[in-house]
């Protein structure tokens, strides 16, 4: 049964295609619960009403087959949600992160057409010698290997499958529709605040494929890395670039997955995880711009062992008060101070006060149990692991400290498996004292100090206006006071019922006492009415009151 009759409207016809994916795999009742079927129980499918079953053990892979089956969009969306166990639950976000991603690869001939309308020009007049056999192949883009026509260099080609963008943007529209009405109407559902999840993601898919906004993070990484000469960033062809295309120096090597995976004697594994870490954590506590997904598969060893990052369509920027926090945060981690730890992360804005429960603290001080008196050495995955605690308190965490966590935990894990001996904690420790050393440096403290004047002079010009206004609404009596009643609305239409059953019962028992019109057991028929509906009206109220407690 379709969810809507007419799908003349493509975006109603892709709806139709969501619920069937969706009731095939046990989760009709999103849809069923908030469209029609609300008012029509009697076509509902009851073998898949399963509203309480979110704690079912089988979710994780049913929703992993889901997004995997309805295609770019929605496996987007599942690798971004499985970087936020804090959002979806450390078991949703696991079962993610072994999505495939199975979107068929794109013919030459539509790419070619893709190239062409971008550039303006022939294929021909720009590239020669162009392979079409896809060098890599995802959800939204493919990677030929060519060579540059002006110059004969040999680059790599990101180019977008056609329409990606308009199938995208209306799949989250739809996203949109289904999330703000599953929250509102399956109360199982509000653990994931999915209205929420959607916005997050439609901020990041809506860069990732303005292939531009990789083009610029390109740019600015290799600015970034210019004096660092252990890593590699592909230089880019800007006028072969566009929202759609990214014409790239091709680099050639072997990913790390590769390295890990194979016997490479003429490659130093312990320098290149020690380039890793070091280039990561360059990033994240001194530039603060970072890349979003260090994967081994997103990193390159060239043939002249450097260590090159590819695929930066999302990348992580940090104020640099928040740097200087991170790094104080950093060394409280590793001194291991349960108190100081929780301020921190309060004064940084990544929990608030009414979130420092008991239990937060007693799973914080099991963690740092773990860790206290180990060497540097052992203490890596400890961000990991304070991570977890905080999504097992149900604290929501900022997408950047989520990606921090991530990023550590990534380098950690590829050093490990570069390096035995690989220590992360170390080099971060050393880092962050540096920042914090830096932090209290006459010429930082100068500038610090001249930011909070210019507040100050602001503030001064300010208050004058602020001070007469509020003096002259006051006078007028202009000022408004907003009060918002949690629940008020339930409670009227109770009071509204008793009003009612109070009414029909003084109403029943006049009728019953001037003995009008004709009786039944000597009593008069239109009381002994008014009280069966009064009866049946208040049973109906206990009933209410019932179930809802």
């Amino acid at each position: 049964m379709k969810v809507i009759a007419s799908t003349r409207n493509d975006d109603l016809k892709r709806l139709n295609e969501i619920y069937k994916v969706l009731k095939k795999n046990d989760f009709g009742y999103l849809i069923e619960e908030n469209t029609f079927f609300r008012k029509f129980p009697f076509l509902r499918n009851y073998k898949i009403e399963k509203e309480d079953n979110f704690s079912d053990e089988s979710v994780p892979l049913r929703i992993r087959k889901v997004l995997e089956e309805l295609g770019p969009a929605y496996i987007k969306l599942g690798q971004m949600l499985s970087t936020r166990p804090d959002l979806v639950g450390l078991e949703i976000a696991e079962e993610l992160q072994q999505l495939r991603d199975n979107t068929p690869i794109t013919p030459f001939d539509e790419i070619k057409e893709v190239i062409e309308e971008e550039l303006g020009k022939p294929m021909e007049d720009i590239y020669s010698d162009i392979d079409q056999n896809p060098l890599g192949s995802a959800s939204i883009g493919q990677v030929f290997k060519a060579q540059l026509k002006r110059n004969g260099e040999e680059v790599a080609i990101k180019v977008q499958k056609p329409n990606s963008r308009e199938i995208i943007e209306s799949d989250i529209k739809i996203m949109k529709f289904l999330a703000k009405r599953i929250d509102k109407y399956i109360s199982s559902s509000k653990t994931f605040n999915l209205p929420t999840i959607v916005n997050e993601f439609e901020r990041s898919i809506l860069k990732e494929i303005n292939y531009l906004e990789e083009v610029m993070n390109m740019q600015n990484l290799s600015k970034n890395f210019k004096n660092v000469n252990y890593i590699k960033i592909p230089n880019v062809y800007i006028d072969y670039c566009s929202e759609k295309i990214i014409t790239m120096e091709l680099i050639k090597g072997i990913t790390v997955t590769e390295l890990i995976e194979g016997d490479y004697p003429h490659i130093n594994k312990r320098l290149i995880a020690n380039y890793g870490l070091k280039s990561y954590f360059k990033q994240i506590m001194i530039d603060g711009y970072f890349h979003a997904d260090p994967h081994p598969g997103n990193l390159i060893v060239t043939r002249d062992n450097k260590l090159c990052y590819i695929d930066m369509g999302m990348m992580g920027i940090l104020s640099e008060d928040f740097k200087e926090n991170l790094a104080e945060f950093m060394l409280l981690l590793i001194s291991g101070n349960t108190d100081n730890i929780i301020k921190q992360l309060i004064y940084m804005n990544i929990i608030s006060p009414s979130q420092n429960t008991p239990e937060l603290r007693a799973d914080i001080n099991d963690l740092l149990n773990l860790y206290y008196g180990a060497e540097l050495k052992n203490m890596d995955g400890a961000m990991e692991d304070l991570l977890n605690a905080m999504v097992k308190n149900n604290v929501v965490l900022p997408n950047e400290f989520v990606m921090i966590g991530r990023g550590i935990a990534l380098i950690e894990d590829t050093g490990k498996k570069l390096d035995p001996n690989f220590n992360a904690a170390t080099e971060l420790k050393k880092l962050s004292r540096k920042i914090v050393v830096n932090k209290y440096k006459p010429e930082r403290l100068a500038k610090v100090s001249l930011n909070y004047l210019l507040q100050l002079e602001h503030l001064a010009k300010d208050l004058p206006d602020t001070i007469n206004s509020t003096i002259s609404k006051l006078e007028e009596g202009n000022i408004e006071v907003k009060l918002k009643h949690e629940g008020i609305g339930h409670l009227i239409n109770q009071l509204s019922i008793s009003l009612i059953l109070s009414s029909l019962i003084i109403g029943s028992s006049l009728a019953l006492i001037t003995d009008v019109g004709p009786d039944l057991f000597d009593f008069p028929i239109l009381g002994l009415i008014g009280f069966v509906f009064s009866g049946v009206l208040g049973a109906y109220l206990v009933l209410i009151n019932v179930i809802e407690r």
